[in-house]
């Protein structure tokens, strides 16, 4: 079984003006260190662009923040929706790729990422959310985003993709 990290709207759009006030920081550290776990051994990041504002805003906003990794094994998809799922190939990628479980990392816990993991369970994936690799403008929708959802930390991956 293949494992997934989608990494959802890390883009200067949002997160630029409030990158401290966010915690944004330690996101990127989690993001960077499972997203280089799963390259390693073979499974799947992909970046999830929020292009809906495109003619609204620059390309230079809607790139991904520069404190997140991006490898040139690493996928891209773009997406006007709140749910990666929808409207967009996500699906068929994973399904392709032989993914069974998918790791949702990124911003808005309360929206976009909470969106793209109920789309996984919804399409039959296993999917947790990344401990500590949620960000929001709201604290208390990361802390009832871990409450009420599943969850899985960095050794738990790390041991994952060195023993399965």
């Amino acid at each position: 079984m293949k494992l997934a990290l989608l990494v959802i709207d890390m883009q200067n759009v949002f997160l630029q003006e409030d990158k401290d006030r966010y915690n944004v920081g330690t996101a990127c550290e989690y993001i960077n260190h499972v997203a280089g776990l799963l390259r390693e051994h073979g499974h799947v990041v992909i970046h999830v662009q929020d292009v809906e504002d495109a003619g609204t805003v620059t390309e230079e906003e809607l790139d991904f923040i520069p404190e997140i990794y991006l490898d040139q094994r690493d996928l891209r998809l773009t997406k006007e929706k709140s749910n990666a799922f929808w409207d967009t190939q996500l699906e068929r990628i994973l399904v392709e790729q032989g993914v069974g479980l998918v790791v949702v990392a990124g911003f808005a816990a309360e929206h976009c990422v909470l969106f793209t993991y109920n789309g996984a369970m919804e399409r039959g994936f296993k999917a947790a959310i990344l401990q500590k690799g949620i960000v929001s403008s709201q604290p208390e929708a990361i802390t009832a985003t871990y409450r009420d959802r599943h969850v899985v930390s960095y050794p738990v991956i790390d041991y994952l993709v060195n023993h399965t």
